[in-house]
């Protein structure tokens, strides 16, 4: 098979997995070496479908041993399959690379016969890119669940970040959907890729130049929609992730029907959940900067997201009692809490304020949305002039905010002349 029907097979089998990101590692390049990684990600992309992606994403095969119900590369699935050797990907990745069409790589791969046997197949790709061609650049690796931990923890040497797909929400779900899967087969190395991860900043303390093990961390992808578990199951799992792995990303990726198998969701009949998966990107992000805990964005009572509202929003309209917030006194963990109110602006705010007393129009200034904020806000004791607002006509307001979702453009193929 050519090299560019591999590519086209292998990047199109790719497309499902989101959990692909380049920032949080900051390497400057070698002498005599090509590459380096930058902490603000790449900018240019290629995907099969056109999607902006920061990394070339590639599967190694698409070849695989393990017949899960969800996945397009199902053993049962009749589809054309193809496998690069290393070397072809490695001339791959430097032809992308030297023409400026990438920064790096994010490379994952199916189950060719088994865990261990694929995972030897990506750490022969990786020393090859490393040593041979001396690649500096990104490389996001996928740990395949079941590999024997020495060749996870050779993986995490050669790449900059490993991640290990949870899958699916729950281990009744897996069991029913990814038989030859187990929860504690996910969960196992996600535990050794953290001790590793700690193990290796102990030992840079001491010494700059000791072996560095997924220095950008590690990340975990589920899909949403696929099976009947809540989005306060979500976020609860997601919440329980970052505390007791120290994930540095938890993807969601709404279910795409790509089997009629009768434990799925009907393909004529089923829209993929995409608004859903936007507002559990958008809690996740309260989760991980904004200080909230799962539990405070949904309970028993209400255990689903609003999907006609952001989630920070939503906690504000339940909380009231918490508002208004005096943008002259507040601290910086109650200023987070107002809608419209960032990370960024919250800090400009606690920096301006020691210059004298805060307005409106000083919020503005300061990149506040007070279209958002104005209803929250108190600025030395006093409302927003003229502003008048019960419970039912401030829900109604932020409706009015959100703004009708945009068609979704039409995908381009890889090597479409027109993208």
């Amino acid at each position: 098979m050519e090299l560019l029907d591999k590519l086209n097979i292998l990047a199109d089998a790719a497309k499902y997995d989101a959990s692909c990101a380049s920032s949080g590692l900051d390497r400057a390049g070698r002498p005599g070496g090509i590459g380096s990684a930058s902490m603000a990600g790449c900018c240019h992309t290629f995907s099969a479908d056109g999607r902006c992606v920061s990394l070339l994403k590639v599967l190694l095969t698409n070849f695989c041993a393990y017949d899960c119900a969800y996945c397009v590369n199902r053993r049962s699935n009749d589809l054309p399959r193809a496998a690069f050797t290393p070397r072809e990907l490695c001339e791959l990745t430097i032809g992308f690379y030297r023409r400026n069409y990438i920064e790096g790589l994010f490379l994952s791969s199916a189950v060719l016969r088994n865990p261990d046997y694929t995972t030897e197949l990506m750490i022969q790709t990786l020393v090859l890119l490393r040593t041979e061609y001396r690649f500096g650049g990104y490389v996001h690796a996928k740990a395949i669940p079941g590999a024997d931990p020495l060749l996870t923890r050779r993986l995490g040497l050669l790449a900059d970040r490993l991640s290990v797909n949870i899958e699916l929400p729950s281990a009744p779900s897996l069991a029913l959907l990814a038989p030859d899967k187990g929860r504690e087969a996910v969960l196992a190395p996600m535990a050794r890729i953290r001790e590793e991860i700690s193990q290796s900043r102990r030992e840079l303390a001491l010494y700059r130049h000791a072996p560095r093990f997924a220095p950008a961390g590690q990340s975990t992808q589920m899909i949403v929609g696929a099976t009947p578990e809540n989005d306060r199951h979500i976020l609860s799992l997601t919440q329980g992730l970052y505390d007791k792995y120290k994930l540095k990303r938890v993807y969601y990726s709404a279910y795409m029907p790509v089997s009629s198998s009768p434990l799925l969701p009907a393909p004529r009949d089923f829209q993929p959940p995409l608004l859903r998966e936007h507002r559990l990107y958008q809690a996740d992000w309260l989760l991980r900067f904004y200080h909230f805990r799962a539990e405070e964005l949904l309970d028993e009572s209400q255990p689903d997201l609003d999907p006609r509202l952001d989630p920070k929003c939503c906690w504000a309209l339940r909380h009231l009692e918490f508002f208004p917030v005096e943008v002259n006194r507040a601290d910086y963990e109650a200023l987070l809490r107002v809608p419209g109110i960032g990370m960024i602006s919250a800090r400009r705010i606690l920096t301006a304020r020691r210059a004298g007393p805060l307005t409106f129009e000083g919020l503005k200034r300061l990149g506040v949305v007070l279209k958002r904020a104005q209803y929250f806000l108190t600025c030395s004791g006093r409302c927003l002039e003229g502003l008048r607002v019960n419970e039912d006509g401030l829900l109604r307001h932020l409706l009015a905010l959100e703004a009708p979702a945009e068609p979704v453009p039409e995908q381009l193929s890889l090597f479409d002349p027109a993208g």
